[in-house]
């Protein structure tokens, strides 16, 4: 009865891979999990085949279904774009979406280039809507509890950052092409990987001032298709490293490779100050590791466990070590979004932040081709 009183947000969304579903999931799970301000409606999906879009949206709850991503966009019940196509169709999209007065939700990376990522944010600004990228990372409660003890000085001056974020999906040389290896269309380990932690050591320890980098590509073809013996070259970086000087005065190290054997969702980082270190894996996304200097006899790193004293964790378990995950991490993104739109918060990288990461990837590329440190400010 209660959503009789609310007002409507329409959602649509384009894509019905991998990230479209976990789109279609966070909605549904939002309106179950959290008191929303409006009356959340899965007004209409899209995708280039027609079959699959009509099926996506029968299964997951979408009202009607577009062949044509620009029916959606112009479909007056739909408030909120989400986005979760590949990389190279984002701007498009988004640029549509954002002249019709529309809201914007984007998969990352913002764009494959900075140039279209800095039109992206000059159209969102003279929109006047709200935009806000999937780093959905950054929404763990364990995250916020890291920030929250950063910002308090629990660790004192930070001196260092050590950051990574591995997988092995690529790391078999017959793994056949894709889009993920076409530089106009994905970008590398870097965007693809990378960008996710570049936005966590922002989101964390504030802006990086210079960076020096190596990058490589390691398997320079693929078979064009499974058990093809037609080969494709590939230009984009399969491993990328870096070096980086934050404002701050700290200084980090930083890693993507989509090559590393064993590894599935390894984002990680150590973050090291005068009074401790502070250590987290995304394949214990639950944990927290704290190190607190000067306990002579009683040394060793605390185990810290996700619990409802964390901030939305108990809007979905209120009991600590039952544990969280991805798509909890994304409905949690999804109600800051939501928050968002009704003025009600403003939690999480828009259109602005997300141009900042990309310019930040941007200084990385130029520094590896050129091989020199490189200042943040000059890009």
């Amino acid at each position: 009865m209660r959503e009789s009183f609310l007002p409507d947000l329409g959602v649509g969304l384009i894509g019905t891979g991998f990230m479209g579903r976990a789109h279609a999931l966070a909605f549904h799970n939002a309106r179950t999990t959290f008191e929303l301000p409006v009356n959340l409606k899965l007004v209409a999906l899209a995708d280039a085949d027609a079959g699959r879009a009509e099926q996506c949206a029968r299964s997951w709850g979408f009202d009607r279904s577009h062949a044509d991503w620009q029916q959606l966009i112009s479909d007056p019940s739909v408030q909120l774009v989400a986005i979760t196509t590949p990389n190279h169709l984002h701007f498009p999209m988004a640029m549509a979406a954002l002249e019709a007065g529309k809201a914007v939700y984007c998969e990352k990376p913002l764009a494959v280039s900075l140039e279209q990522a800095r039109e992206m944010q000059r159209a969102a600004k003279a929109a006047g809507v709200v935009t806000r990228v999937g780093y959905n990372y950054q929404h763990n409660p364990m995250i916020g509890l890291a920030r929250q003890m950063i910002e308090s000085g629990d660790l004192g001056q930070i001196v260092s950052f050590q950051g990574e974020f591995s997988e092995d999906f690529m790391g078999d040389p017959q793994q056949p092409w894709s889009w993920r290896c076409e530089q106009a269309h994905a970008g590398g380990a870097l965007a693809d990987l990378g960008s996710h932690l570049l936005a966590m050591a922002r989101y964390l320890l504030g802006d990086v001032e210079a960076v020096c980098a190596d990058s490589q590509t390691v398997h320079a073809q693929r078979p064009a298709t499974h058990g093809s013996q037609e080969q494709r070259p590939i230009a984009i970086d399969d491993q990328t490293y870096a070096l980086l000087r934050f404002a701050n005065g700290a200084r980090g190290t930083f890693g993507s490779s989509w090559l590393k054997h064993g590894y599935k969702n390894h984002l990680s980082f150590e973050i090291s100050g005068t009074k401790g270190t502070l250590s987290f894996d995304q394949e214990r996304l639950n944990e927290l590791r704290l190190y607190r200097a000067g306990a002579p006899g009683h040394d060793g790193f605390q185990r810290i466990l996700a619990g409802p004293t964390q901030s939305g964790y108990a809007a979905f378990c209120p009991a600590p070590g039952h544990q969280l995950g991805y798509n909890e991490l994304k409905t949690l993104e999804v109600h800051a979004l939501i928050q968002a739109l009704c003025g009600l918060g403003n939690e999480g990288p828009d259109f602005a932040e997300a141009l900042e990461v990309e310019r930040l990837a941007t200084a990385i590329r130029v520094a590896a081709k050129e091989m020199r440190w490189v200042k943040v400010s000059d890009i």
